[in-house]
């Protein structure tokens, strides 16, 4: 039985393999490997496919959320809402910047921020927003849009798992005041290495964003800010430049996988399946469904789960077992077990299956049949 990977990034570079390193190959020849017309090309085209008129390319998707609230002159004193149930760098750039991160509780559907808790949060030191689309499924933008109007907030939204995803048509990026991206090679749209983005329509963020990003060089050997080294190297550019024509195709592919997977999963007892709103585009970065806990275990059913499925060959993946208000690091913010209740479920419940465009539906036949027989 041959074992499946969460992703395969080997099959899918062999479906590019051609115009990728034909590519790499043109920037190697012209010498320039930081910066010019690939870099600059590649911004103007991620710009255009997330309908926005500003879009500034960086190191990481973690670069990217630290600049956009370095733009935003939030720091010391000021304190930023986002959800517990998410990679840790959502919140790890707010502690950098010397703000505080609010955590609050999801959306047991979505795994999203539950937009109905915002507001009892916020308070006079609330200067932005941090929604992250997770899994690929867009946050309800028209609710956090509101509620940034009345208490006049920033949103940064958190794209790094939901490039091409949409709410209500429009591309998620260009909702917030800024949007976020990551580039990381399992993302919808992932370089051979680190990448990030930003996005927005204020010309002037951009700007900053663009000194910041370069040591805070307003012109050369002129540095008005602290900033740092962040930059989005040209090979990388030239690869993402021929995946982003990809995209579109790959996003839709996941979308039948994922509907396969509704298929073929719906009728086995124990589990929950991922749910997506009406008014959204889901472009499933993960398929992530729920195993039931079993009241007598400790240790979570998950993990047995996850266990057997590896050595039936089926690798899995837990995002994420220890939600943010949680990790050692921010026990001195004061968040107790128990408090934010749905994100600690679904931290002890939530299982990712392999889940890549060109996963054949004999590989998630594979998949099901060995979790039917784990859950038996």
């Amino acid at each position: 039985m041959n074992q499946i990977p969460p992703v395969n990034l080997a099959r899918q570079h062999q479906l590019i393999r051609e115009e990728t390193e034909a590519a790499v190959l043109e920037v190697l020849s012209s010498g320039r490997y930081i910066g010019g017309a690939v870099v600059s090309e590649f911004e103007r085209q991620f710009a255009s496919y997330v309908s926005v008129s500003e879009c500034v390319a960086c190191n990481s998707g973690t670069d990217a959320l630290y600049l956009a609230l370095r733009a935003l002159n939030i720091g010391q004193g000021d304190e930023v809402i986002t959800t517990s149930f998410s990679f840790f760098a959502t919140a790890e750039v707010i502690t950098r910047t010397g703000a505080t991160p609010v955590f609050v509780d999801i959306d047991p559907q979505t795994f999203n921020i539950d937009v109905d808790r915002i507001e009892s949060v916020i308070t006079s030191k609330t200067k932005a927003i941090i929604p992250v689309h997770l899994f690929g499924q867009p946050t309800d933008m028209n609710a956090v849009m509101a509620i940034a109007r009345s208490y006049n907030l920033f949103v940064i939204e958190d794209c790094a798992q939901a490039t091409g995803a949409r709410w209500q048509g429009k591309p998620v990026g260009s909702i917030g005041h800024i949007g976020c991206f990551s580039f990381f090679p399992t993302k919808n749209l992932g370089a051979c290495g680190d990448g990030g983005a930003i996005t927005t329509n204020d010309r002037a963020i951009a700007a900053s964003i663009r000194t910041l990003k370069e040591h805070g060089m307003s012109d050369r050997y002129r540095h008005d800010a602290i900033g740092l080294n962040s930059r989005l190297d040209t090979i990388q550019a030239a690869i993402l430049q021929v995946k982003l024509r990809y995209l579109d195709r790959w996003n839709q592919q996941r979308t039948e996988i994922a509907a396969i997977y509704d298929r073929l999963l719906s009728l086995l007892p124990g589990i929950e399946l991922p749910q997506t709103l009406a008014n959204s585009k889901h472009v499933w970065n993960q398929y992530t469904i729920r195993i039931k806990d079993k009241e007598e275990d400790s240790q979570p059913y998950r993990d047995i789960v996850r266990v057997k499925l590896q050595q039936m060959g089926i690798i899995s993946m837990v995002y994420y077992p220890i939600p943010l208000h949680l990790q050692p690091v921010y026990k001195d913010l004061g968040y107790q077990t128990g408090q934010l209740p749905t994100v600690e479920q679904a931290a002890r419940e939530v299982l990712s299956l392999p889940m890549f465009p060109d996963l054949s539906f004999e590989e998630q036949q594979q998949v099901v049949y060995s979790l039917k027989d784990c859950l038996n």
